[in-house]
């Protein structure tokens, strides 16, 4: 029961059906809620003597005082997509007035949980994020939400939590990519995908999956694989392409998984696009290094660098409401290259 703990928030929210953000505003006086709506909140608080939060207290003193940094989280900042979304990042937010503090997760969960804590120490104005691969649970966003630090994902988003996102269109970019594909002869195609619980991972299997029924091909699973680095794809690829019945091309998650494949496939003797074709996802700097140059599908990451600090400025500043979810998509572009016919 509530009465026998101490209250958060979240409690009263969910305790009168109102968002955490509304009774975050309540609870200050805010003129953004109704006058009915303040009291009913208020009394409830006092009530169930709900203590405010000092550490959000704090938060909120700090950014009166006009405290303008922006925490970033990067799954990993050797990695060109984000590498350029970090740029887009720090642009956007300097034209905004905003400095950034940028952390690497490593794509851990305990470390991605270890950097909200001391961003929040540090009194960010707010977090941009991209949720680390083996992230399954959620309740260090959660926080974040419940003292009223503003959030938005930028990639890979947190499907467990409402919050604001800026995406690629990851099914659109996959789903043309794969139509080339079969536009240019290919009929037997595998996909090398990230781990499912990612949402960036099901879009672009969907788009795969979508435009090889589209085109009335079989959907063969054993031509669906778990692989989004270099080094498994070229250790996975020459089973996969000494088969009888092996694939005439391969759709990649990303770019340097795809780069994995040409260079197993030229080790093997395969020509490229001739026997295989390969294409990947992101344009990066290295896609145009290889030879064949690979064709892929280009992400805008300085643009989701951008929108992301858009949002998230709109929400520190209040020309964005709190208590919504803000959620943009960035248009990809197939850009053709030598590694496809």
């Amino acid at each position: 029961m509530i009465e026998n703990r101490v209250i958060t928030m979240k409690d009263i929210a969910k305790a009168l059906n109102v968002s955490v953000a509304t009774v975050s505003r309540a609870l200050q006086d805010s003129p953004m809620i109704s006058e009915e709506q303040r009291k009913r909140i208020q009394a409830y608080a006092r009530e169930h003597r709900f203590l405010p939060n000092q550490l959000a207290g704090s938060l909120r003193r700090s950014r009166v005082s006009q405290q303008k940094i922006i925490g970033v989280i990067i799954p990993q900042i050797d990695h060109y997509y984000f590498s350029t979304i970090l740029s887009g990042i720090e642009a956007r937010a300097q034209q905004c007035g905003y400095q950034i503090l940028v952390a690497q997760s490593g794509e851990r969960y305990d470390e991605e949980t270890r950097i909200c804590q001391q961003f929040v120490k540090h009194r960010v104005c707010g977090i941009i994020v991209s949720q680390a691969k083996d992230t399954t649970r959620y309740n260090h966003f959660q926080h974040l939400i419940d003292i009223d630090v503003p959030l938005v994902f930028y990639d890979r988003i947190c499907t467990g939590i409402n919050t604001s996102r800026v995406v690629v269109d990851d099914y659109m970019g996959a789903l043309k990519a794969v139509s080339h594909l079969i536009d240019t002869g290919c009929k037997r195609i595998a996909f090398y995908g990230s781990p499912m619980q990612l949402e960036i991972s099901k879009n672009r299997y969907n788009g795969y999956r979508d435009a090889i029924l589209k085109h009335g091909l079989p959907l063969d699973e054993s031509l669906i694989l778990k692989c989004d680095n270099r080094a498994d794809a070229e250790a996975i690829t020459p089973a996969l392409l000494e088969q009888a019945n092996r694939p005439d091309a391969i759709f990649a998650v990303n770019d340097d998984t795809a780069i994995g494949v040409l260079y197993t496939a030229k080790r093997m003797g395969i020509a490229v696009p001739d026997e295989l074709s390969i294409c990947g996802f992101t344009n990066g700097e290295r896609a145009v290094a290889t030879d064949p140059q690979l064709t892929t599908v280009e992400q805008r990451g300085h643009e989701v660098g951008h929108q992301a600090v858009d949002i998230l400025v709109g929400l520190v500043e209040g020309t964005l409401p709190r208590d919504h979810a803000e959620k943009r998509i960035v248009k990809t572009r197939l850009i053709v290259r030598g590694t496809t016919r």
